[in-house]
């Protein structure tokens, strides 16, 4: 008799303890969550930051000529909006820029692609 007791309150240990497993990895996966969450907002808010920029520093066609660039590459677009803020922050442009000036800029950036060459050895 002693054993079915003892089986009976070993079960419910265990279940005990799963139950606590169990909560414990529910707990876990909802901070991720809400850390994902927040994480995602926050790019949100820098995208938002940087579009609102671009009104003020690119003229139309210039706008438009980056929508078609994000298109195609959206980290292209990403880098040539951060260095357009840095540039403006900096002083170093005038705006509204132009869509031959955002060309010019464009070709800046991309200058090191275009500058590899291959050797044969």
């Amino acid at each position: 008799m002693t054993s079915v007791a003892d089986d009976s309150a070993e079960l419910e240990a265990f279940r005990q303890r799963r139950q606590l497993e169990l909560q414990q990895q529910l707990e876990q996966q909802a901070k991720q969550q809400a850390a994902a969450e927040v994480e995602s907002q926050v790019q949100a808010q820098e995208q938002q930051a940087l579009d609102q920029a671009m009104k003020t520093i690119l003229t139309s066609d210039a706008r438009s000529r980056l929508t078609n660039i994000s298109l195609v590459d959206t980290n292209k677009a990403d880098l040539l909006k951060r260095q357009l803020v840095g540039l403006y922050e900096q002083q170093q442009i005038s705006i509204p820029v132009n869509d031959e000036q955002l060309k010019r800029i464009l070709a800046s950036l991309s200058k090191s692609r275009r500058d590899a060459s291959i050797r044969r050895i």
